[in-house]
């Protein structure tokens, strides 16, 4: 994800399940990078804030989207279009 771009959490025109919008904007960008598979010290370190802040607003994405888990979170994220499979090279 590029810093300072606003992902768009939004599915045929439409605010997911109608609580994306809820959502600040240090919180979809946390969003984008926990659905990226970045663990809370590499957002909190990639994001120049603690890992603690981390955790708060991954709390806070969960409670306004309704999610029950960190996996919820990443399927969420790719199921808005927020995250696109990417082509991994295999070693060989």
């Amino acid at each position: 994800m590029v810093l300072g771009s606003q992902p768009d959490l939004t599915v045929a025109g439409e605010a997911a399940d109608g609580t994306a919008a809820e959502l600040t904007a240090r919180e979809r960008e946390v969003l984008a990078e926990v659905g990226s598979g970045l663990s809370n010290t590499e957002i909190a370190a990639l994001l120049h804030i603690s890992e603690a802040t981390v955790k708060t607003h991954v709390g806070h994405i969960m409670a306004k989207l309704g999610l029950r888990d960190r996996i919820q979170v990443v399927v969420y994220a790719y199921e808005t279009g927020l995250i696109a499979p990417q082509s991994r090279a295999h070693p060989g």
